[in-house]
């Protein structure tokens, strides 16, 4: 089902957003996050959302690299998050719900190698 979005994670969000605005003609909105306060940024082209960026949500994430992360697309969340666990990867967040959105859960393959899973519904 391939890559359903990228997120961007790093702690200088204007120097970001000024950056691609002007690389790929992205404009940005903010909107607030779920969880934890702070605010979520959706970058869009032509209309159309094209990713998101969000500052690190924790200490330790912020002495990271910024980087990009990508979620992939799925039918059933909760049988992928299942088969990521059998197969010798690890569920770092199990799944749960974006108001109308759909579901996502944090996992790593074997090699420790983070990504994201995404189930589409509203």
């Amino acid at each position: 089902m391939g890559i359903a979005w990228n997120e961007l994670i790093t702690a200088d969000t204007a120097a970001s957003r000024e950056f691609y605005g002007k690389l790929l003609g992205w404009s940005a909105r903010e909107v607030p996050m779920m969880e934890g306060g702070g605010a979520y940024t959706l970058f869009s082209e032509d209309g159309k959302e094209a990713a998101g960026m969000l500052a690190p949500p924790d200490e330790t994430a912020a002495a990271g690299a910024p980087r990009w992360f990508a979620y992939m697309a799925v039918e059933d969340i909760d049988a992928a998050a299942a088969r990521a666990a059998e197969l010798g990867g690890a569920v770092l967040r199990p799944p749960f719900d974006i108001p109308d959105m759909g579901r996502i859960a944090i996992v790593a393959d074997p090699a420790g190698a983070v990504f994201g899973l995404f189930q589409a519904g509203g």
